[in-house]
């Protein structure tokens, strides 16, 4: 018997990885997805607590879920609702307390047990209905209980390490992923060579610290990030390897060599500095500073001198002064960062940032960002322009905005949108950059696919 499921997901790539594969968990109970939660016998909320009001952002979803299901159940059908991710790792059974029609709570080193949820939740006592909780931390990963991934298409995630061990004092992260792990070399090559096998041409490798991944390579030797790379670039018709998200404490010699040595590993990598004043990075708990960093992408661009960087930025971190945001402006001026993340400080419970004193206005935090995101905005715009009349090879993996249009990213991330035959579609083009947009590039074709593409942009250096 055919079910219905409708899968929503909420922040990073880990949470879609993560969503795929609870898509491969559910399929032999007869799952199929379908696109409106209105249809579904089974909904998952697949939650992020890493902004503020995560929590309450999950609450107002659940409260349109819940007219779906009573609707369901007036018509005679059944439906169930799943809370998993990061809000229901930290928010448990608190979550059936607001909101006690959800029938199961499960969190991301949980989400292998569905389908023995799904049955507890069918067998409750309708007298006392209260759903079912899962959010521990198992002795035994999560990776050695799911089946293998179904994934099909020119591009995948694909999750290497999981959990953080550096307690960054604004981050929620190690208390709802838990301790930092990796995966052993031969599952991860296992399932690259299956997603490859099933059309993958690019794969982005995942973690919390994802360059902190130290897998088992057998016979009682560990492989760095590094070596990880280039057993992959190994791989038959495997033609483009990225990784995200990395700490720069983590950007290890190894790792840094790869990106000037392997071919397939793409010349953009997404390192997070957050800011640009020692005295914020410390009360941050970073453990790195201004010139740390500098010093990391300084040897960065020796290795591999057409790389590009994007980053995090937190503005008003408690006890953030005018003249630390400065050195933070001053910091994204001289990087350059083609694209970056930026955000207002928010409190998240539990953390040491959240009880630490002089908490800044929100006016103030408002007022920063805005001029950060100024100066970060001009640098992505000035290179999206630099982008216009260069050849670039771009994986178009999805479809674009328009009939007959498909959308790709370059191999600098950027989204490109190219009128092509449906042929194209899958395919790494050869693109002639036509216009730059703020967060876009259009194109048209400039020859038949192939390669990997690094070599057509050697130009940007």
């Amino acid at each position: 018997m055919t079910r219905r499921l409708h899968i929503k997901t909420f922040g990073c790539q880990m949470n879609v990885y993560d969503s795929a594969r609870m898509a491969d968990v559910l399929a032999p109970l007869g799952y199929a997805a379908t696109e409106r939660a209105d249809d579904a016998d089974l909904v998952v909320l697949n939650t992020c607590h890493i902004r503020e009001k995560a929590a309450e952002k999950l609450y107002s979803e659940l409260g349109r879920i819940r007219r779906s299901k009573e609707a369901r159940a007036a018509e005679g059908k059944t439906a169930m609702i799943a809370v998993a991710g990061c809000v229901a790792q930290a928010e448990g059974a608190e979550i059936l307390s607001r909101a006690p029609y959800v029938d199961m709570v499960v969190g991301p080193q949980s989400y292998h047990r569905l389908p023995q949820l799904i049955a507890e939740a069918a067998r409750r006592d309708p007298s006392n209905p209260s759903g079912v909780v899962d959010v521990e931390f198992p002795a035994e990963p999560k990776f050695d209980h799911l089946p293998p991934v179904r994934h099909r298409g020119p591009s995948a995630f694909l999750s290497v390490q999981e959990g953080c061990d550096k307690f960054c004092t604004f981050c929620v992260v190690p208390y709802t992923r838990g301790w930092e792990f990796s995966r052993p070399v031969k599952d991860v090559l296992d399932e690259a060579r299956r997603v490859v096998d099933r059309g993958a041409l690019e794969i982005t490798l995942l973690g919390q610290n994802v360059n902190a991944y130290h897998g088992d390579a057998g016979g009682g030797a560990e492989a760095g990030l590094g070596g990880l790379i280039r057993r992959l670039a190994e791989i038959d018709g495997l033609k483009r390897i990225r990784y995200t998200t990395s700490h720069p404490r983590d950007m290890s010699d190894d790792l840094i060599a790869a990106h000037g040595e392997v071919e397939a590993l793409m010349p953009f990598l997404h390192l997070p500095v957050q800011s640009g004043s020692d005295r914020i990075l410390a009360a941050m708990n970073r453990r790195h500073t201004r010139d740390d960093y500098r010093r990391i992408v300084d040897k960065l661009m020796a290795a591999r001198p057409d790389l590009k960087l994007s980053s995090d930025f937190i503005v008003g971190f408690p006890g953030e002064t005018g003249e630390d945001f400065d050195e933070t402006v001053a910091l994204a001026r001289e990087t350059r960062f083609i694209q970056a993340y930026s955000f207002k400080y928010s409190t998240r419970p539990g953390t040491p940032g959240a009880a630490m004193p002089n908490q800044i206005d929100d006016s103030v935090k408002a007022e920063r960002l805005l001029e950060l995101q100024a100066v970060l905005d001009q640098n992505q715009i000035v290179f999206n322009r630099s982008s216009i009349g260069r050849k670039m090879a771009v994986l178009l993996d999805r479809p674009g905005r328009k009939a007959g249009q498909f959308a790709g990213r370059s191999v600098y991330m950027q989204p490109v949108h190219v009128d092509a035959p449906a042929r194209y579609f899958g395919r790494i083009a050869e693109l002639e950059i036509t216009d730059a947009h703020a967060n876009s590039l259009s194109a048209r074709l400039a020859g038949e696919e192939g390669g990997n593409g690094s070599h057509m942009e050697r130009a940007f250096a």
